[in-house]
C-alpha cells in the first residue's frame, strides 16, 4: 500500500462523501479507491467511517486522523508550491467560494486567461451566496460582498459594488414609476426581498441624497436568497431590487430594466477576498488572489470616495 496514495483516498472520499464521487475526482476506480481506505484502517487497526447503503460518516478516531491528513497533505502541496514557484510556475489544487452573480458574469468567463497563464493550478469553484466555514469545508478563500467581520479570517478588500435602484417595465406599469424613495413605503408598491445569510432577514437599504436619507422598505411578496435569482425575480416583475450596476446594465441596455431615483445614492458594497490565516499561504493561492485583484480592478474598481455598506 502507498501511504501517500491511501491518504489522499481517505481525504477525498471524506470531502465528497462517496467512495463513487471520490474515485471520479481521483481518476481511480472505486474498488482501488474503497480497497486503499480498507487496507488504510488495516493498517492503523481503527474504524475510519462508518458506511451505511445511504450515507458515509467519520468515527471519532476517523474524525481526528482526517485533521491530521488534511494538514500533511497541504505541507506537501505547499512544499510542491514554493518549489513550483521558485521555477516560475504555480501549481496546486484550490476551492473557492464565490457569489453566483460574480461567478457568472465576471469570474468564470476570465477563467480561460487564468487557465492560460497558470495551467498547473486546478480550481475547485463553488458558487453561492451562504457562509462557509473555510477551516471545517477546507475552503481556501472565498470572494464576499459586505463587510467581513470574522476574527479567524484574512480579508481583503478587491474591489467596490456601485449598486442602484432598479424595477421591470412590466412592473411599473402595474404599479406607477414612483418619484420618490417615499413612495415605495406605500400600499402600492413593493421590493423583492434578499434574505441575508447568516440571519434569513431581508436586507434594508437606505438611499442618501445629500443629508437626506430613506429607509426602503423590506415590504415584499417574493423574497429569495440568491443574487442571480434576486436579479430575475425583478426582471419578471415581481418588485423593485437594489442591486451592483454590472448585473443591472446589461438589462438596462435591453429595456428590460429602468433605473429609479437618479439622484439619489445606495452605499457602495466592499468586495473582499477572504482567507484562513496561515504560517505561509501558498504560491497558488497568492496567484490566484492577485489575479482576481487585477481582475476586479477593471470590473468593480474602488473608488477612494466609496461609502461602505452596512455589515448583514
Amino acid at each position: 500500500m502507498d501511504r501517500f496514495d491511501a491518504m489522499q483516498a481517505f481525504a477525498r472520499v471524506v470531502e465528497a462523501g462517496s467512495f463513487t464521487q471520490a474515485a471520479q475526482t481521483l481518476h481511480m476506480g472505486r474498488a482501488t479507491v474503497t480497497q486503499l481506505v480498507q487496507q488504510l484502517e488495516a493498517r492503523l487497526r481503527v474504524k475510519l467511517l462508518h458506511r451505511t447503503t445511504r450515507r458515509l460518516r467519520l468515527t471519532e478516531q476517523g474524525a481526528l486522523y482526517y485533521d491530521r491528513v488534511c494538514r500533511v497533505l497541504a505541507e506537501l502541496e505547499e512544499a510542491e508550491s514554493q518549489l513550483s514557484s521558485a521555477a516560475h510556475q504555480p501549481r496546486g489544487r484550490l476551492r473557492v467560494d464565490v457569489p453566483s452573480p460574480l461567478a457568472q458574469r465576471v469570474l468564470i468567463p476570465a477563467l480561460p486567461d487564468f487557465f492560460a497563464r497558470y495551467p498547473e493550478i486546478q480550481l475547485e469553484l463553488g458558487v453561492s451566496d451562504r457562509n462557509v466555514d473555510l477551516l471545517r469545508e477546507r475552503v481556501d478563500c472565498v470572494l464576499r460582498g459586505g463587510s467581513i467581520d470574522s476574527p479567524g479570517l484574512v480579508a481583503r478588500q478587491v474591489g467596490s459594488l456601485r449598486l442602484g435602484v432598479y424595477a421591470a417595465p412590466a412592473y411599473l406599469q402595474r404599479h406607477g414609476t414612483p418619484a420618490h424613495p417615499q413612495q415605495l413605503a406605500g400600499d402600492g408598491h413593493h421590493m423583492v426581498g434578499l434574505l441575508q445569510s447568516r440571519t434569513g432577514k431581508p436586507r434594508v437599504a437606505t438611499l442618501r441624497r445629500g443629508a437626506e436619507s430613506v429607509a426602503l422598505p423590506a415590504r415584499y411578496v417574493c423574497a429569495v436568497d440568491d443574487g442571480n435569482a434576486y436579479l430575475a425575480a425583478g426582471l419578471a416583475g415581481l418588485g423593485v431590487v437594489c442591486v451592483p450596476d454590472y448585473m443591472a446594465q446589461p438589462h438596462v441596455a435591453c429595456g428590460a430594466l429602468q433605473p429609479l431615483f437618479a439622484d439619489w445614492q445606495l452605499p457602495a458594497m466592499p468586495l473582499s477576498i477572504a482567507y484562513p490565516p496561515q504560517r505561509h499561504v501558498s504560491a497558488a493561492l497568492r496567484t490566484f488572489i492577485d489575479w482576481v485583484v487585477a481582475l476586479m480592478a477593471v470590473h468593480v474598481p474602488r473608488p477612494e470616495d466609496a461609502p461602505p455598506a452596512a455589515p448583514d
